[in-house]
């Protein structure tokens, strides 16, 4: 019999994968052109960008293992993208207002991301454009699907619209905007760095364990909205 091979690097690590570790270019100029359906655009371009290296993950990773739980995998993929968002603050680099966008931006994306991979490890395809409405809800940008579905329709075709006519230019008041819903999208803590950053000295209390525990209550929510469920077996069954 064969022995069982242990896990390699590609199946631990979804991040060793081709997707982007920060929202690209492009959608950062959509964003920053309009900044109040910021978090549709975000969605929309993770699920882009980001489902199929999800779904490749996850399917490497049950080639390797073909045993292995959902559970399992889901772990992997929160343990790893949490670590990331501990450390997503310090990737701009830059003080002040633009840093501090960028940093709630690679939040947000980092979370994203690991949203559309812990979709993969129980089955669902990351790919499909369902998964920007769990964004959006599961990231409490919205309450419920429908009104999701519908800020994703406005988003969309708010996007067409500019790669036809150009985007405009994002002035100092719409960059805050973007910061603003960015950092609703990340989560409380994400906020309060923002806060920090641009108010030198603003005596915010805050550290990367923010970030981690934000991504982690989002894990547990993701978890529990992919995991199947199992019926509850009734009174007198299986004797």
């Amino acid at each position: 019999m064969t022995e069982p091979q242990p896990p390699t690097a590609a199946s631990e690590d979804p991040t060793a994968e081709d997707g982007p570790a920060e929202p690209p270019a492009g959608l950062w100029d959509r964003m920053k052109s309009d900044p109040q359906y910021a978090p549709e655009h975000l969605a929309l371009e993770a699920v882009r960008r980001l489902g199929p290296e999800a779904k490749r993950w996850a399917e490497q990773s049950r080639a390797r293992q073909p045993d292995v739980h959902p559970d399992e995998l889901a772990r992997r993929a929160t343990r790893r993208f949490v670590n990331l968002a501990r450390l997503s603050g310090a990737v701009s680099g830059a003080a002040g207002l633009p840093g501090a966008v960028v940093d709630v931006g690679v939040l947000a994306w980092t979370q994203a991301r690991m949203v559309l991979h812990v979709a993969a490890a129980y089955g669902i395809d990351p790919t499909h454009h369902d998964r920007a409405t769990d964004l959006l809800v599961l990231q409490k940008v919205h309450k419920v699907a429908e009104t999701a579905r519908l800020a994703l329709g406005v988003a969309a075709g708010r996007e067409r619209a500019g790669a036809l006519f150009g985007q405009p230019a994002a002035a100092g008041r719409t960059f805050l905007r973007l910061g603003v819903k960015l950092a609703q999208m990340a989560g409380v803590g994400a906020a309060k760095r923002m806060v920090a950053k641009v108010v030198p000295g603003a005596g915010v209390v805050f550290g990367t364990w923010a970030n981690s525990a934000a991504t982690k209550e989002l894990a547990r929510r993701t978890q529990a909205l992919y995991r199947p469920t199992v019926p509850r077996q009734r009174s007198g069954e299986g004797r």
